[in-house]
């Protein structure tokens, strides 16, 4: 099979990533993609060099682990180059980008109406929220995904707070994923975040917990890295097929492995698999692609992928 050229066209930028309402500093946040398409280019030649010399499926197996761990460093070396990122948000810290998910240390991530994601917004004490400022795409995504977890507990017939996105795995399993929460148990989500963030020594004052939250939250760590290692395992098929690739990405996305980065990691990851292993017919990336795989059950994500 030819090389399969990576550029950024293959890295459509996150709206997450676009907190700002200038479209100049947009084009500057879009300016990831060539960093994307460079870590991307030397993963897949560095995969194919491993595979040539790899004998079985856990030798392929191994090489994938060793590829994605050294772009996790990759992420953390940009995170610590970068310094801080755009809009309101508590301190940043680097370190977290390596840091792995650990028992009792459950991420949980906000959707629906996130007024800091707002450009300009301003800190509002008493509901504890964000008014005013310009939308943007990071705002406007989040409206969207908020709602469309909403509707998965109608559609579900969840009566309570708390949806499990349940996946199957290759091997006919079935394993929870991501967790959608909302209602008392989310706002209860919230004051455990905000003890969390001062523990570290860090001002909480202005954490935005007030509105009506709806959380994602991480598998138990050690689902996730059963869903990780069958995500892989599909991937190290000499017979993968865009089918497959499609459910080792979705798979990949429901389980991260850091505190944070892990979005940047798998979707450079998989963009440098897809190009050795699949060449053109690597399924294109969505710029929603983490929310859509956060958010939609197993059966959504792949139908609306294909």
């Amino acid at each position: 099979m030819p090389t399969l050229l990576i550029t950024r066209e293959d890295f459509p930028t996150s709206p997450l990533a676009l907190r700002t309402a200038d479209p100049g500093r947009q084009a500057q946040v879009r300016a990831f993609a060539d960093r994307q398409a460079e870590a991307a280019t030397t993963a897949r030649d560095r995969l194919a060099s491993l595979w040539a010399a790899a004998t079985t499926r856990t030798d392929r197996i191994t090489a994938l682990r060793t590829v994605h761990t050294e772009l996790v460093n990759w992420r953390y070396i940009l995170a610590v180059e970068a310094g801080g990122r755009l809009g309101q948000s508590i301190a940043y810290d680097p370190s977290r980008f390596r840091m792995p998910i650990r028992p009792g240390n459950t991420n949980y991530d906000r959707l629906g109406r996130v007024g800091r994601l707002r450009d300009g917004a301003q800190w509002e004490p008493v509901s504890r929220t964000y008014t005013g400022g310009l939308p943007t795409p990071a705002y406007e995504a989040m409206l969207r995904y908020g709602r469309l977890a909403q509707q998965r507990f109608e559609d579900e017939a969840v009566e309570g707070d708390i949806l499990t996105t349940w996946l199957t795995l290759p091997n006919g399993r079935h394993s929870p994923g991501i967790r959608i929460i909302r209602g008392r148990t989310a706002q209860g989500i919230a004051r455990e975040l905000t003890a969390r963030v001062a523990a570290r020594g860090i001002d909480a004052s202005r954490m935005e917990t007030g509105g009506n939250p709806v959380y994602t939250a991480t598998p138990d760590p050690r689902d996730s890295a059963a869903v990780h290692t069958a995500a892989l395992g599909l991937l190290a098929d000499p017979g993968l097929t865009p089918e497959s690739y499609l459910t080792a990405r979705y798979l990949l996305f429901q389980s991260p492995q850091t505190k944070k980065g892990s979005d940047a990691v798998t979707r450079t990851f998989t963009v440098a698999v897809g190009a050795l292993a699949l060449g053109n017919e690597t399924p294109a990336l969505p710029a929603d692609i983490d929310l859509r795989c956060y958010v939609l059950s197993q059966s959504e994500a792949l139908t609306s992928a294909a």
